[in-house]
């Protein structure tokens, strides 16, 4: 039980002796604050809802309520004002916290909230046939650690690769190359070939409107199975797979399920005849749609006047094989934000249905990656490519262990650890419905608040620990005053913060929670550093020391990798 958990415990039983028997400590707790000034005290208990229940003024309530909180973790209470200021014990509470990380290592912070109920996650979903763009790493990073967060909190995340591998686009594509395209051309360079003819259709269906009509000719043909269609639909996926398994292995992002859009289309009938038999079904101009007037929302289109399926029938068909497979606790789709209202569609026509899980779906929006302040466009040619900005971020990473590290062991490891890193922290330190500037220089600058910042905070707490021949250990012994600088304080309250942290990361699908927090705890720990002398002479005042030193280094590795990051112990 954390320390905060103890001094709510002891404000719920002084408040229950004054009378008061409805506010329980989880109530408490949510009242803690945290005073802006830390000579006002640790923790702070705002008295003003209590005012109504003891017919008080809340500064004589929080006089009464000082003199009867008392033991440890805290060493006094004080009331100013309408509030109650409390001061911890800070030695119990270094021991406390400290000991638990000891013992705990990578599990500290860790619940079983989820009682270990499956979570599908939807995420990267990338369009085969197309480049792996830096638009489409916001939805990979943020959903790989998102189900991080989510493990961590007790649940069984199930990452599902949504691949898009369906579509008009496909009918597109197939025209054109079947206008345009070199077979060996295609297959030398797959990516960039068949890119190239994607934007040449849309610059000649300018010139020639007719092609679009094509385009959705050949998709059909795809649907009604034509062996032809079939068989240029299968080859571009194959060779679009291969290129993006590139990329998620050098992001250590791994998949459960790469069953794409094509996956669902022998499930669609079923959806469409569910709706049926639901009457839920409207035919608007010859297509069916569900009506969704009595939310203020648009029809959902099902099935369009030729017959075609759209994303709703084939993500309602998605849903269903989702909850009936893996009888979810929650269902995750990280998907940009131009699509909030397709998932409210999504979510209101299965309420519609009566799927009373419909509710424990959640569209994780997220902001655009912007180049030049503008979305980038795969249609334009537009794009900046994931893999040519890993790869550079890679080569400037190594650069820099060259000139600084040269006999550094494992250099090319270190350099891919640091380097994909800083392009995964740059993205998650930002809160994911903010839009991001594609910038070169901000990405890469291993400096401040960025990724190889933290690791290399890292690093060298972990060579502290090799200079003090540090011996592993899971109990905190501290001798008194070791630890009694404010900088030493700092860092244990932002330790002591790390449940927490995760919990509201959870709560609230944010990374960014986690992001912020490894980079305080990281600048709190150089100030540590750069004031207390951490290998003294005494060694037992040496031992206490690295043993918080130890805490911060599991902490800040387990920060990392929820996040995606590796923690190299040099750098």
């Amino acid at each position: 039980m954390s320390y905060k958990h103890q001094v709510a415990e002891k404000i719920a039983a002084a408040l229950t002796s004054l009378g008061v028997d409805t506010f329980p400590t989880e109530t408490v707790y949510g009242m803690l604050e945290t005073p802006p000034n830390p000579a006002m005290g640790d923790i702070a208990f705002p008295c003003f809802q209590l005012a109504k229940a003891l017919r008080k003024a809340p500064p004589m309530i929080a006089t009464e309520l000082a003199e009867k909180i008392e033991g440890a973790p805290l060493r006094s209470a004080q009331a100013v004002g309408p509030y109650v200021n409390l001061f911890l014990d800070q030695e119990n509470v270094a021991a406390q916290v400290i000991g638990t990380i000891l013992e705990q290592g990578s599990a500290y912070g860790s619940s079983q909230v989820g009682q270990g109920r499956k979570v599908p996650i939807d995420l990267s979903s990338p369009n085969i046939a197309k480049p792996f763009s830096m638009g489409h790493l916001r939805s990979t990073v943020i959903g790989n650690a998102i189900a991080n967060i989510m493990e961590k909190r007790g649940y069984q995340p199930v990452r599902i690769n949504h691949l898009g591998d369906w579509g008009t686009q496909f009918g597109k594509l197939i025209v054109a190359y079947r206008l345009w395209g070199d077979e060996e051309k295609v297959k030398a360079e797959p990516i960039k070939e068949l890119l190239s003819l994607y934007v040449r259709f849309h610059e000649e269906a300018e010139k020639d409107p007719t092609l679009e009509d094509q385009g959705r000719e050949w998709f059909k043909k795809l649907e009604d199975g034509d062996a032809e269609a079939q068989h240029l639909w299968k080859w571009f996926r194959d060779e679009s797979l291969k290129e993006f398994m590139k990329i998620y292995e050098l992001m250590n992002v791994s998949f459960d399920s790469t069953h794409g859009e094509a996956f669902y289309n022998d499930k669609m009938d079923r959806v469409v005849t569910l709706l049926e038999e639901k009457g839920l079904l409207t035919e608007s101009d010859g297509a069916l749609v569900v009506n969704l007037d009595e939310y203020n929302m648009p029809p959902c289109l099902i099935k369009k006047s030729d017959g075609a399926t759209l994303y709703a029938t084939r993500d309602l068909a998605a849903a269903l094989y989702r909850h009936e497979t893996y009888d979810f606790a929650k269902a995750l789709y990280v998907v940009g934000n131009e699509q909030r209202l397709h998932f409210q569609q999504l979510y209101k026509v299965l309420e519609k249905m009566g799927y009373a899980w419909s509710a424990d779906m959640h569209h994780i929006p997220f902001g655009m990656m912007l180049k030049d302040g503008k979305k980038m466009s795969t249609r334009k040619g537009k794009v900046v490519l994931l893999e040519e900005v890993l790869a550079q971020a890679i080569a400037d990473v190594q650069k820099v262990i060259e000139e600084k590290n040269p006999t550094l062991a494992n250099k090319e490891e270190v350099a891919r650890q640091v380097g994909v890193g800083a392009v995964i922290f740059h993205d998650l330190k930002n809160y994911r419905l903010n839009d991001i500037n594609f910038s070169w220089e901000e990405m890469l600058t291993f400096e401040g608040e960025t990724g190889p910042y933290v690791q290399y905070t890292h690093a060298r707490a972990c060579s502290i620990l090799r200079k003090g021949n540090y011996q592993p250990q899971t109990t905190a012994s501290l001798v008194p005053g070791a630890l009694d600088s404010k900088e030493a304080w700092a860092v244990i309250t932002l330790l002591n913060g790390f449940p927490e942290v995760i919990e509201r990361a959870s709560d609230n699908f944010d990374p960014s929670q986690i992001g912020k927090y490894v980079i305080d705890l990281a600048q709190s720990f150089n100030k540590f550093y750069a004031n207390v002398r951490i290998l003294a002479e005494e060694e037992d005042v040496k031992a206490s020391r690295l043993q918080l030193v130890a805490a911060v280094v599991a902490v800040l590795k387990e920060g990392l990798r929820l996040l995606g990051l590796a923690a190299p112990e040099e750098m």
